[in-house]
């Protein structure tokens, strides 16, 4: 088997990988021995041809970290229980002196805690103010008319 076949098949396995594993790691390893396997058409020594791997892979590995970055610092936006901080809400179940109660956001009822540890009466207005495992810390905002 020539060695450019080599390549290209080693190629075209780390890309396939690359489908099923995210990172673009085995995306740069592939694209490097795709275009070795092009350039050992070329170029016949074994040195050369490992060096185009080595460089090729390192620029592409670079080049991809950079956009992959740029991509995943768009789109990073709070999820779940997280994505309720700063949102406002009713209190439904009173919430004692260093007690809990409930309180409801956005059509869903949440366990809550007063921030500042004293109580707040049914049919108040509060601010998510922060979060500690699946409670909501909350401020009293103002009384709901």
């Amino acid at each position: 088997m020539e060695p450019w076949m080599i390549w290209i098949a080693i190629g075209v396995v780390c890309m396939i990988i690359e489908i099923f594993t995210p990172g673009f790691f085995f995306m740069s390893i592939g694209i490097g021995a795709i275009l070795t396997g092009l350039i050992s058409l070329i170029l016949t020594g074994t040195v050369w041809q490992i060096l185009t791997f080595a460089l090729v892979t390192f620029i592409v590995f670079i080049s991809t970290r950079k956009l992959s970055r740029k991509l995943i610092s768009q789109n990073s936006q709070e999820t779940n229980i997280f994505a309720l901080k700063g949102k406002t809400g009713i209190v439904t179940r009173e919430i004692p002196n260093d007690g809990r109660g409930y309180v409801k956001i956005g059509g869903e009822e949440w366990s809550a805690m007063s921030e500042n540890g004293e109580g707040i009466e049914v049919g108040a207005k509060i601010l998510v103010v922060g979060l500690e495992g699946n409670k909501l810390i909350v401020r009293f905002s103002q009384k709901e008319e």
